[in-house]
């Protein structure tokens, strides 16, 4: 599926007074298409600006023969993380994991611990789940009627880049980019988790930071 068909693909790229886009492609081989490693990193407003999105991807740089058995791992917990105050620590947090073929959204609800340890918020007030998308299927958009809306499968990379021409202007043979380049990502997919909700969750602020984190179940 192309992520460009998601509702959440619109909009402008703005949370509130900032805007986040973190990209992470061609790690070292110990780490690269491993279940816990985190893409890419999207929050914008929604097609309706009373409404934030949030989209992770993970498992980047997945060929079409992967993608038919990627899966998330359920010993993975991604973590949305939202500080509304400007501190840079966690006042929020939005869970997600994998429970057979669902994934499980959690928050955005109060941390029980801030950091990089922690564990699910079970008792959180928001709680959904919807069926992973499989690869080439028909989206699956979970809409809830109060401004929620849930998503996870496997996408299209939504992440541009034109590495060709990045080298020409590295070695100084070119002076900027084209547009349109040409997609060095294209054909390649990634394993995604959205949610789109009312800013009004996500406390009563014009601007906040965020940041994701995958973390592994300890045994």
């Amino acid at each position: 599926m192309n992520i460009k068909k998601l509702l959440i693909a619109g909009g402008s790229l703005l949370v509130c007074a900032l805007a986040l886009i973190a990209s992470d492609h061609v790690d070292a081989p110990s780490v690269t298409n491993t279940t816990a490693d985190i893409a890419d990193f999207y929050a914008f407003e929604g097609s309706d600006t009373n409404n934030m999105v949030f989209l992770v991807t993970s498992q980047g740089l997945l060929s079409p023969t992967e993608s038919e058995t990627a899966n998330f791992d359920q010993n993975v917990l991604y973590e949305i993380n939202i500080d509304n105050t400007g501190d840079n620590v966690e006042d929020l947090v939005i869970q997600m994991i994998r429970r057979g073929n669902w994934m499980h959204f959690f928050g955005p609800v109060t941390p029980e611990q801030t950091g990089l340890a922690g564990g699910i918020v079970s008792d959180a007030e928001i709680q959904q789940r919807v069926l992973i998308t499989p690869y080439q299927a028909e989206e699956i958009i979970l809409e809830t009627g109060n401004g929620f809306k849930y998503f996870a499968g496997a996408t299209d990379d939504p992440f541009f880049f034109d590495i060709a021409r990045f080298r020409q202007i590295i070695a100084g043979n070119a002076s900027g980019f084209n547009n349109p380049g040409n997609d060095t990502w294209n054909g390649l997919n990634v394993l995604t988790m959205a949610i789109e909700l009312p800013k009004s969750m996500l406390g009563d602020t014009e601007t906040i930071n965020a940041w994701v984190t995958a973390n592994r179940k300890q045994n």
